[in-house]
């Protein structure tokens, strides 16, 4: 088949094709940019194909964001529909995947936080995809690697708590809801996202079957979604798969609780004026350094490590990579060396040895006060324990610590009358807070450091989702 004509654009290669459109790499005549156009003939369009058609021009005229492939025009004539997109130079997450098998958690977080963005951005317009998966998710560098959501053509504006009853989507991705012909709501989407960040981090998506009615069998018997232990993925990354991953959409994880998620951590999230912020936060650390204002010089220098890392980890620059690597490298060793120094009120030209052994007096006023709560007495201590964890530089065991802490005190405040002990309990769970939040920076910029994505996910061990 020869390539179609159009008037405006030279057509230079087919870069793929579907059932009824082929996408060719195509180039502008009068500025000679360079554009993707879907070229769908019109006599195998069908009544849904030609919905869908409709539907896809219709959503990319008004959906503009940098995570979604945009469209820069659309023309026919008597045989064809041309659709003029951006060209996404790097082809899509299902090639990305396959040419890796698997992805280290950080990347699948960085490809992650960009479908949120764009989901985010989505339900703000409340459209819903419909159709998510890694083959319409393309990648674009510029130079920075960029994923684009792309393909509309199942999309539709849905409000929350709105359902749907037509099947639509490809049925390795669809949630259970619509493939066993259910009513369905836009949270059909989060399962989709929860198949995909399955296959970046395993190599294949949770129910990987031969054909549609065996996966249509798994799904009836709600057969257990099995993830690899032994993969080593953070806390964090395991609850949220768990939590996207749930067959009952009603215990499906909310849209909001889905961006406010730490594993996903939209707030740092790299862009220019969070770098900035970085740079404004480590010269505020800086300062309380010089001063010998050593707690808030630790707790401003990890601050500055929740934006640093993720913007370093986009960076495509190899210089600058470099560049910023070395620099966070000193914020991040005079963060430790202040840590293991101070404790309680001192300062780290004292005794570390000494000065983690004794409790601040916030903790051993409230300690003696918890003498007829065994609960709040055995919170206090666990994250006692997780302070002096924190000393030795055993980070991880130390916000384990303070995590399961703050799980018994948080509800006992709740339960507290008002009083000295109320009020001190507030403090101590504000403070180890602050600490647990210092801790996983300090833990994000180590892991880094180490380069630990280059492990090598196995299937030793499992647990499971239910």
């Amino acid at each position: 088949m020869t390539s179609p004509k159009i008037t405006d654009y030279e057509m230079l290669e087919k870069l793929g094709f579907g059932s009824y459109a082929t996408v060719y790499r195509s180039q502008k005549k009068t500025t000679k940019e360079i554009f993707a156009v879907k070229c769908v003939e019109k006599s195998q369009l069908a009544g849904s194909s030609l919905e869908n058609i409709i539907t896809e021009i219709r959503l990319l005229k008004r959906l503009k964001h940098q995570h979604i492939v945009e469209m820069h025009d659309f023309l026919c004539d008597d045989k064809n529909i041309y659709i003029v997109m951006e060209l996404c130079n790097s082809g899509s997450l299902s090639t990305f995947i396959k040419r890796r098998n698997v992805l280290p958690e950080t990347t699948c977080r960085f490809f992650l936080r960009q479908l949120a963005l764009a989901l985010e951005y989505m339900r703000s317009n409340n459209v819903s995809h419909f159709d998510l998966k890694p083959q319409n998710l393309l990648l674009t560098k510029t130079p920075q690697v960029v994923l684009k959501v792309a393909d509309f053509g199942f999309a539709q504006h849905i409000e929350l708590g709105q359902e749907n009853t037509t099947v639509k989507g490809s049925p390795l991705y669809m949630a259970p809801e619509i493939l066993l012909r259910k009513c369905y709501d836009c949270k059909a989407d989060l399962w989709s996202i929860g198949v995909i960040l399955y296959e970046c981090l395993f190599g294949k998506a949770p129910y990987s079957s031969k054909s549609l009615s065996e996966l249509l069998e798994k799904i009836r018997q709600l057969q257990r979604i099995e993830i690899p232990r032994n993969t080593r993925i953070s806390p964090e990354c395991e609850d949220l798969l768990t939590r996207l991953l749930q067959h009952d959409r009603d215990k499906r994880i909310e849209f909001k609780d889905f961006f406010q998620h730490d594993f996903l951590d939209l707030r740092h999230a790299p862009c220019e004026e969070n770098f900035q912020h970085a740079l404004e936060i480590v010269r505020d650390a800086v300062d309380a350094d010089n001063r010998g204002e050593f707690e808030q010089a630790y707790h401003l220098y990890c601050e500055s490590l929740q934006f640093f890392v993720p913007y370093i980890q986009s960076e495509q620059d190899m210089a600058k990579k470099q560049a910023l690597r070395s620099r966070v490298r000193t914020y991040m060793q005079r963060a430790e060396e202040i840590k293991q120094a101070v404790g309680g009120d001192k300062t780290p030209a004292q005794n570390p040895v000494r000065n983690a052994l004794t409790p601040r007096l916030l903790y051993q006023q409230l300690h003696s006060l918890s003498h007829s709560s065994p609960a709040l007495k055995s919170s206090l201590e666990i994250g006692r324990q997780g302070e002096l964890y924190a000393h030795e530089g055993n980070y991880r065991a130390a916000l384990e610590g303070l995590k399961s802490s703050l799980g018994g005190l948080v509800p006992l405040l709740g339960q507290e009358p008002k009083g000295q002990r109320r009020d001190l309990l507030h403090q101590q769970i504000q403070l180890w807070m602050k600490e647990a939040e210092s801790l996983k920076s300090l833990l994000s910029a180590q892991d880094m450091q180490e380069d630990k994505d280059s492990q090598n996910p196995s299937t030793q061990s499992h647990c499971c989702i239910q």
